[in-house]
């Protein structure tokens, strides 16, 4: 399945079909549906019947073995933190593997890397022929995961592509990859839908506010659609209440109610809400909350300039780290004081 804004970029890149490129590059925002794009064109790719289109037919053996995520011509390579993700994937096995083996031990953190074995274990994929006698789809996502071994792998697979494989590489940080595997591969931009589009689908969805929730999610219909289905979005209000109330804003609330959110997300929250501060005393226009711009130039309007400044990059190093085994409250409690010192008294 393709959504409705992607209809155009699957009608162009099926002009490619005459030379299909031995490694396609799909990159944009997150949250725009490129994994799910991804996905549906691995199938086309290997679709015994497929439509004039070369939309996949969704019937015939190959497609039906794509759906159960058994296909013997097809590989997805993710890391462990998002195994199962996406159909076909390898490390979804992998993954219940190591539970059942782990049973009883302490449990681990799933990578969030992509790891040179798993690029290795391609070689054996990529090394014999086709089951079926057709393509063979492998699929990276999301590309930037790969570390420093396993991307130094991948390139020199790339460098010498094997015939009748077809990579599949997907990101969202495209600034991420290394310039040598961009090189190799043929890029395909994808970009936000427009607004009315966006929105649009997003009301058959059955989201309220979808125009407010595309503008916290950037533009991006998919992140939006999470957003309205998040179980932090009362948090998200409250979080959103406190930076409201600038130099009033109780940061020792915030680390007692937000202390079991994931870091990251209050960190994203905490960043779109910065931007928006510093967009409101350039530009006077908030791009994520414009449903808070009264409270934006009101907090603008009393906001030292430098110390806006440094807390931004304070809150920069602090996503560097925000993976790390914190104390989310600590945390918290620190970054809420920090902003409170932005005001000027």
């Amino acid at each position: 399945m393709i959504y409705p804004w992607q209809t155009d970029d699957w009608q162009r890149l099926q002009q490619l079909r005459a030379h299909w490129p031995h490694a396609l590059l799909l990159h944009g925002e997150a949250g725009i549906g490129k994994l799910q794009f991804a996905q549906h064109l691995a199938k086309g790719l290997l679709c015994e019947a497929p439509t004039t289109n070369h939309e996949p037919c969704g019937a015939c053996p190959a497609c039906l073995w794509f759906s159960q995520g058994n296909h013997p011509d097809y590989r997805a390579v993710l890391p462990e933190a998002l195994a199962g993700l996406a159909a076909g994937s390898a490390d979804a096995a992998d993954s219940a593997e190591k539970a059942d083996s782990d049973e009883g031990k302490k449990t681990r953190t799933p990578s969030k890397e992509i790891k040179i074995e798993q690029v290795r274990a391609l070689l054996d994929f990529c090394g014999v022929g086709s089951h079926r006698g057709g393509l063979r789809v492998v699929l990276l996502y999301p590309a930037e995961a790969l570390n420093v071994a396993a991307a130094n792998a991948l390139l020199k697979t790339l460098e010498e592509p094997p015939s009748g494989v077809v990579f599949l590489l997907v990101s969202a940080r495209v600034d991420r990859l290394l310039p040598t595997i961009i090189s190799r591969c043929r890029q395909w931009p994808m970009s936000v839908p427009p607004q009315k589009e966006a929105s649009a689908w997003l009301a058959s969805q059955g989201v309220d506010d979808p125009a407010g929730l595309l503008a916290q999610a950037g533009g991006a219909p998919l992140a939006a659609l999470a957003l309205a289905n998040d179980e932090h979005r009362a948090l998200r209000d409250f979080t959103l209440a406190q930076l409201a109330a600038g130099p009033n804003c109780d940061a020792f609330a915030c680390g007692e109610n937000l202390q079991k959110v994931p870091v990251p997300l209050v960190l994203g929250w905490l960043q779109r809400w910065l931007y928006d501060l510093l967009a409101e005393r350039t530009a006077g226009r908030p791009r994520y909350f414009p449903g808070a711009a009264k409270a934006l130039a009101r907090c603008a309007q009393s906001a030292d300039s430098a110390a806006l400044a440094r807390y931004m990059k304070t809150v920069t190093r602090q996503r560097a780290v925000e993976n790390h085994p914190l104390n989310a409250r600590l945390v918290f409690e620190e970054l809420f004081i920090g902003y409170r010192g932005i005001y000027t008294a």
